[in-house]
């Protein structure tokens, strides 16, 4: 790891608050009357409710959806046993996840022992606050004692995910790799390199899915694993012991086998063992974070292999977060006491059975427009799409129902709509514009290649894979500050414009553009040394896709210069910005909010046809509030009368676009309302997600208030207008902003290219 990642993530946990998860209140308590309801003596009330009917507790407190993350630091991710406190972070990022794909609220618990008693008796004391346990990196033999002696005596789920949910993930692929290969789940010979918690657990699994025992072949790191070993073995191994007249290696135990599942570490399988397997294998490598074998080289050995990984960068991840989150949605749902085999097994049923539907358009939009059709490279459910949560969920619930563990019955297609509701809308935004660029990587221009804010970002951007940066400035100076910040790779490009070749060349082609706009063959010149001019030209020239500017200066200085150059796209009058706004259930687009101070009507409809624009390239079908402070015509002013006319004007222009106006702001945002007081209007029946402002005054100020007083986390200003890709940042961006800002110009320049 660089210094550099490892000093954004210390910045990460630290700053703007320690760690990653805060508790918040759900109810007000800004009154006395707020205050005795919450507290004494209205507390009293649900108290005693529930020590008449303890299941009550589920209805007047958080229990039912509050799990607890416990461990003890003896099997940290990679790490291994670096104790209870240094794991914590690794539980806080559980937690995360729990509340980002589930909306699960956690307490994370690190128990400061190895002994599994004292862990047990921790987890049994505090079963009365939490509606399910959730094991996390407790070392083998020890979780598998420590979760079989809770779930006998507890009577609230409880899931080792590091054993389960890499089953349950890569059980749905095993079953749709079988059916692929014609393989019949009973008479196949599988191969487990590792012999852990998730290797034991799949095993397992596997068995409940119809492999047969007697075809399992567990090997570890001393090879195969057999009933005349003594040395290193426990009751969960000695369960798939076979006979010693058999293979003693892992290349022995792989010929001829139809399966291969690695939980091991990286570089244990060589090509020539994966020619060895039978016809039409099916090899999970799945050691973190490099795989037994690479993808490409498996690829090579056997082009007629069905092959999953626990990398993104290749098809078929098998990925933990498709599993934990959803099950315990649908356990904590219906009051499930446990989470026993039946649930795991419909939860990997469901899985599987997902990867065989078509999938929706806006999840491909998020792969570039991938087409995901269920085959060899896709056997898995991707993360990113949002039907997990509804099919395994469900799953999960109805199975609890029906074998007698689910303390409350659930109408399914009423709880599969409620499910809908609690797909939040901020968390799947920026991921599917990240994604997007992932699979796509564009060459983007930046200025200010000397900033170490620029730097660091480039060097994450290239971890991540999501572009191919291009900084601007002195090799000397950007390798310097570089160096500085811990940075040795030099994988980005520099350019520096005193030295570079195309001067002289872009030096023409800007003279041309500005020829009577002031501009002579010397200022042209002189021009090119202009980092913002001379990265503009880069852009214009076709020698990069797309420009991202503005941390060393403000918009006079920065994006005027390079909107000077590139000209607006076809048809476009305006350049507006528009400011992406997310809350955990909405996504909003403010426009204009940086360029045009007092739009005339024309404008206005210029500028609510742009924010529509960029909303689609979201994946959001656009309908239009245009603010005011008068609803249709109740007040009189010049103000008004401008934006009604500019709804006129989009009227003509766009009839097909959902758009209405003047209308003041809460009103937009209450449907109810606005159907009794004004049911004309073509916003009734609809929400609103493109809020134009009728200056720039109003639209600046509205969201830097939503975002100080609500959280609300924004993106942008995003320019919109000119025909390349050119996006603007704050003088106070950090690491984040540029990021966000550079997936916009990359999924930009893919759309700039499809046509072109």
């Amino acid at each position: 790891m660089s210094k550099s990642m490892r000093d954004a993530a210390l910045k990460y946990h630290a700053f703007p608050v320690p760690g990653k998860i805060e508790v918040t209140s759900t109810k007000p308590c800004l009154t006395q009357w707020d205050l005795s309801l919450a507290y004494t003596p209205g507390v009293a009330v649900p108290c005693l409710e529930i020590e008449k009917d303890p299941a009550l507790a589920y209805k007047y407190t958080s229990r039912a959806n509050l799990v607890a993350v416990v461990s003890n630091g003896t099997a940290v991710l990679g790490l291994g046993n670096i104790g209870a406190l240094a794991g914590k972070p690794v539980m806080e990022g559980k937690g995360v996840l729990f509340k980002r794909f589930a909306d699960i609220d956690v307490f994370d618990l690190e128990v400061n022992t190895e002994n599994p008693d004292e862990i047990i008796k921790v987890c049994k004391l505090l079963e009365p606050t939490f509606g399910g346990i959730n094991l996390e990196d407790i070392k083998a033999p020890e979780c598998f004692y420590i979760e079989e002696t809770l779930k006998k005596e507890m009577d609230i789920p409880v899931f080792h995910d590091d054993q389960h949910g890499t089953a349950i993930i890569s059980g749905a692929g095993l079953l749709n790799a079988l059916e692929l290969a014609g393989k019949d789940i009973s008479k196949v010979r599988l191969v487990v390199s590792g012999a852990g918690a998730a290797a034991i657990a799949c095993a397992n699994l596997y068995i409940r899915l119809g492999v047969k025992r007697e075809n399992i072949t567990l090997v570890d790191s001393k090879g195969v694993v057999t009933k005349e070993r003594a040395e290193g073995m426990n009751p969960y191994k000695a369960a798939f012991a076979v006979s010693g007249s058999g293979p003693k290696d892992l290349a022995g135990a792989m010929k001829d086998a139809d399966v291969f599942l690695g939980l091991s570490v990286k570089d244990l399988v060589s090509p020539k063992m994966i020619q060895s397997m039978a016809a039409k294998p099916i090899v999970f490598a799945m050691a973190n974070p490099d795989p037994e074998i690479t993808y490409p080289d498996a690829k090579n050995a056997r082009p007629d292999i069905i092959m999953a990984t626990g990398r993104s960068d290749y098809p078929n991840q098998v990925n933990n977060v498709l599993g934990f989150p959803f099950v315990f949605r649908g356990a904590l749902d219906c009051y499930a006491r446990s989470i026993n085999e039946e649930m795991k097994v419909a939860a990997c049923h469901a899985l599987a059975n997902l990867a065989k539907e078509d999938v929706p358009e806006q999840v491909c939009r998020a792969y570039q427009s991938r087409t995901f059709q269920f085959g060899p490279d896709y056997i898995i459910p991707t993360p990113f799409d949002y039907r997990v949560l509804l099919w395994e969920a469900s799953a999960v619930a109805k199975a609890a129902m029906e074998t007698g563990v689910a303390q409350k019955q659930l109408d399914l297609d009423e709880y599969k709509y409620k499910l809908e509701r609690k797909l939040g809308r901020r968390w799947q935004v920026m991921q599917k514009v990240v994604v997007k660029a992932k699979r796509d990587p564009r060459r983007i221009v930046y200025p200010e290649g000397t900033n170490p804010t620029i730097i660091r970002a480039a060097h994450q951007m290239l971890e991540e894979g999501m572009v191919k940066p291009v900084l601007i400035g002195s090799r000397r100076m950007i390798t310097d500050t570089a160096r500085e910040l811990g940075i040795t790779e030099d994988r980005w490009e520099i350019v520096d414009p005193r030295k570079d070749m195309r001067k002289s060349q872009y030096a023409k082609a800007y003279l041309k553009a500005r020829q009577r706009k002031g501009m002579s063959t010397a200022g042209a010149d002189r021009q090119m040394l202009n980092p913002i001019i001379f990265g503009t030209m880069m852009v214009q020239e076709g020698d990069a896709d797309g420009i991202v500017v503005g941390i060393s200066g403000n918009l006079e200085s920065t994006l005027c210069p390079a909107l000077e150059i590139i000209p607006l796209r076809t048809g476009v009058k305006k350049v507006a910005g528009v400011q992406l706004v997310m809350t955990k259930d909405r996504v909003a687009f403010f426009a204009d909010t940086v360029m045009t101070v007092d739009p005339t009507a024309e404008e206005l409809a210029d500028i609510a046809l742009l924010a529509a624009s960029v909303a689609k390239e979201f994946n959001e079908e656009p309908i239009v509030a245009m603010l005011s402070f008068s609803n249709f015509g109740n007040s009189r002013h010049p103000t008004t009368e401008k934006v009604r006319r500019a709804v006129e004007i989009l009227n003509e222009r766009n009839p097909n676009l959902i758009v209405d106006g003047e209308i003041q702001a809460d009103l937009a945002l209450m449907p109810d309302k606005l159907e009794r007081l004004y049911p004309f209007s073509r916003l009734v029946g609809s929400q609103p997600n493109v809020f134009v402002f009728p200056d720039l005054n109003s639209a600046n100020i509205s969201y830097k208030l939503i975002h100080s007083l609500t959280g609300a986390e924004t993106v942008g200003p995003i320019i919109v207008g000119p025909s390349k890709p050119l996006q603007m940042l704050q003088p106070q961006s950090e690491t984040q902003d540029i990021l966000h800002m550079t997936t916009v110009a990359v999924a930009e320049a893919q759309e700039v290219n499809k046509h072109t």
